[in-house]
């Protein structure tokens, strides 16, 4: 081995093939084999964690090398392997005088020293310079064996804390698809208490006994493929149809007389040329000539048709779905039923951006608003942060609007679906703030009102693409909660 050789850490670790081999280990532990054999999303997103890991890991492992108590060895092996061995052996002392303190090499290097002070070996630098090789390569190896373990420990502890959320989760929500499990995993981080997972069942359950709110929120999961873009081309179409056309060969009604041989709709004073044989053969005549008198029938019958027409593209392709913007209106108004049905749609909406690969964003406003990413890495705690907001205040529409009109404008937010839940107890907005609506839905953005209360101001309502009002009678929620 060339001694102006320089230690290269990552070539060392692709060598050894230590991170390799952590990643072994940890795909077999029985946990993780356990977890992932429940679920193929979590599988999935277990090994696509683990791998992102072993990327991030290899950097930063890397970074031993550099550190100061090696970066100097370092530098004083490559700069003492290139001397002379006269001038070596006239600086040895001073060299190993400098590994003193910080260097694993030090107590062999003196030792070393010292037997060739005794015995003059002309091979002695290229000796010492290979031990000396060898115990920084060693002294490496090590550093980096300490840093990978307490990588895997960290690693190892978030995995875990994950399938326990995990597992605390399958008691709330229904096994989705793979998909949905996933983004699940990635939101686990944050650990949930028995408090948590209570308040969460809950709000479950709610959604389960209200089916209405479960069928609005399924209804907006939808809207983004029934959008018409503008901007697509228009493509021709056949489509099968059933269309109606008038034919003389039905019989619905009698429209006038004309000649013709048919003797089923033959005209009674036409009959009267076969009561005397002399004119017999004249009627004959007429019948091979079609110049009998008939009855003309006309009527309407179905056939099956093609029917040709042009169509956006957007109809036969599915549309890249935005996020959902929630807009949950939080004024002392909207205390009890309103409320739990606002939190409880949001819920709904969220599991089904998981399952989508949306994002969920909920803004709270009264006299303020408060902003939640439901679908972020701790999404979670954001959720429970959300479910344990308390209602106060009153109703300003107008700066939530402002706020998410200026959202959907950029484009992370293109194809949004915003959402506004309230009882709509708040003035009209201004004619400036319509235009700007106007806009937005001309670029595939979509504005929906759920009504939480019989007493909503209708004008204000006309803003919105799609409203639902839910506001059960006293006596239904009864009956839900029974």
């Amino acid at each position: 081995m060339p001694v102006n050789e320089s230690i290269n850490l990552a070539l060392m670790l692709t060598e050894s093939g230590i991170i390799d081999h952590a990643v072994q280990e940890l795909m077999m532990r029985p946990q993780l084999i356990v977890a992932a054999e429940q679920n193929p999303g979590i599988k999935s997103a277990m090994k696509s964690q683990i791998m992102k890991w072993r990327g991030q890991v290899q950097q930063r492992i890397s970074r031993v090398s550099v550190e100061e108590r090696f970066r100097q060895e370092i530098t004083l092996y490559q700069e003492v392997s290139q001397w002379e061995p006269d001038y070596f052996l006239d600086h040895a002392d001073a060299v190993v005088k400098k590994l003193e303190g910080h260097s694993a090499f030090y107590f062999r290097a003196k030792n070393l020293l010292d037997r060739e002070h005794q015995k003059h070996n002309p091979m002695f630098q290229s000796y010492f310079c290979n031990q000396w090789y060898q115990a920084l390569t060693q002294s490496l190896t090590e550093a980096q064996q300490t840093e990978l373990e307490q990588h895997k420990e960290k690693l190892l502890a978030d995995l875990y804390q994950r399938i326990e959320t995990m597992q605390q989760m399958n008691e709330v929500t229904e096994a989705g698809d793979e998909k949905k499990a996933g983004r699940l995993w990635d939101m686990a981080q944050a650990k949930l208490t028995r408090t948590d997972v209570k308040s969460l069942k809950a709000m479950a359950a709610f959604l389960k006994k209200n089916k209405g709110l479960q069928e609005i929120a399924e209804k907006l999961g939808r809207m983004a493929n029934e959008v018409d873009d503008p901007n697509q081309a228009r493509v021709r179409s056949e489509d099968l149809k059933m269309v109606e056309e008038r034919s003389d060969s039905v019989t619905d009604d009698i429209v006038g007389v004309h000649e013709s041989d048919d003797l089923a709709k033959l005209l009674p004073n036409e009959a009267m040329f076969l009561a005397y044989p002399e004119l017999e053969v004249v009627f004959y005549k007429h019948l091979v000539d079609k110049r009998l008198m008939n009855y003309r029938m006309q009527g309407a019958q179905r056939k099956l048709r093609k029917v040709k027409a042009y169509k956006r593209q957007t109809k036969q392709v599915e549309q890249d779905k935005g996020p959902f913007i929630v807009c949950i209106d939080a004024s002392g108004s909207m205390n009890g039923f309103p409320e739990q049905c606002a939190k409880a749609l949001a819920y709904g909406l969220m599991q089904i951006a998981l399952a989508e690969e949306r994002d969920c964003y909920v803004i709270m406003f009264s006299t303020q608003q408060i902003t939640y990413e439901l679908t972020k890495q701790d999404g979670l705690r954001e959720v429970l942060n959300f479910l344990s907001y308390s209602f106060h205040g009153g109703t300003d529409l107008g700066p939530v609007l402002d706020q998410s009109i200026a959202l959907m404008s950029s484009e992370k937010y293109q194809n949004a679906d915003l959402v506004v839940l309230s009882d709509f107890i708040a003035p009209s907005q201004p004619d400036a703030m319509m235009k700007r609506i106007h806009k937005l839905k001309e670029h595939k953005n979509r504005f929906h009102a759920v009504n939480l209360s019989k007493y909503g101001n209708p004008e204000l309502m006309t803003i919105f693409d799609h409203c639902w009002s839910y506001h059960p009678s006293q006596l239904g929620r009864l009956l839900k909660w029974k």
